[in-house]
């Protein structure tokens, strides 16, 4: 029990230790941001989930969200409307992720070699498209998704509380949940049970990029400008969340409040180190260690379960 909790006071201890550490952590400008800089790896983090607790795991989702991100604003650029340069980022997230649940199930190849792959041929396709350089000369309209606020609350906020809320409806009220529990759990039964594995790890792999995509275009609503080499190292940001927050790379656990802990701690350590002004080399140190840190945890925990 107190392993399952120890996420949720990681983050109480976390954010009373910043408060304490940092006059300027409590301060609204201060959360805004913070709620604003992680909705992007929250995001795609709610995807990750659906992906790792079928089994698998996406290394190509920070290529993607620069391709989304790129592709959506050379729409708008191009003249259509904001709305439908955001669906043009999610339906290229869509195409991707398809792709990889397809080329996984289909060749039989190991989720983890098949999108490694993926990520070098989306990031190449993204700079070919784009010449290397960033997508500028997006009308004003369009920073109301990274940077809007209604009501004094950020824009994005709502939109990861939607993205949350639907995610955790698929994976507790839906067949899709239930199977890709099942897959993860234990594929080879999922499959003598009458289980379409191939079929619904290519829907977990295509809900997984749509929501990448849509990280996509909040990061490039906050940029103000599609930049096709963003998202570089995302995907260990991404991992660590669901991770932290309770999810198994082994598959068959994981959950949607977990994965958001997880995805907060992440924020918050990066931001405190900003604010404590930590060397942002050492942070990547810290990501790592904590990545092994709850996967130590996460084994220990298995292997006590097993006795």
């Amino acid at each position: 029990m107190l392993q399952r909790l120890l996420p949720f006071i990681s983050l109480i201890a976390l954010f009373v230790g910043l408060s304490i550490a940092s006059p300027n952590f409590l301060t609204a400008t201060n959360l805004s941001s913070v709620v604003r800089q992680t909705a992007t790896i929250n995001i795609m983090a709610l995807g990750m989930t659906l992906v790792i607790v079928s089994g698998g795991i996406d290394l190509s989702v920070g290529a993607i969200l620069a391709f989304s991100g790129t592709v959506g604003t050379m729409a708008i650029v191009a003249g259509a409307p904001v709305w439908l340069g955001v669906a043009v980022g999610l339906l290229c997230g869509l195409f991707w992720g398809f792709v990889n649940g397809l080329l996984a199930t289909s060749l039989k190849i190991p989720p983890f070699i098949v999108t490694l792959g993926t990520l070098g041929i989306v990031r190449g396709v993204t700079l070919i498209l784009s010449r290397g350089l960033p997508v500028v000369g997006l009308p004003r309209s369009f920073d109301v998704l990274g940077e809007g606020t209604l009501a004094g609350v950020p824009v994005v906020l709502f939109v990861l509380l939607a993205c949350a809320v639907v995610t955790h409806l698929i994976l507790h009220s839906t067949k899709l949940g239930r199977y890709t529990y099942a897959i993860g759990s234990n594929q080879e039964a999922a499959v003598y049970a009458g289980i379409p594995v191939a079929k619904y790890t290519v829907a977990v792999y295509a809900i997984s990029g749509m929501l990448t995509g849509l990280s996509g275009m909040i990061e490039a609503s906050r940029l103000m400008t599609g930049q096709p080499t963003a998202g570089q190292g995302y995907e260990l940001q991404v991992i660590a969340a669901v991770v932290i927050g309770g999810g198994s790379l082994t598959g068959g656990a994981g959950s949607v409040v977990g994965t958001l802990i997880g995805a907060f701690i992440m924020g918050l350590l990066s931001n405190g180190s900003d604010l404590l002004r930590i060397n942002p080399y050492v942070q990547q140190a810290l990501i790592g260690a904590v990545i092994i840190f709850a996967v130590a945890l996460d084994e220990a925990r298995k292997r006590r379960f097993s006795k």
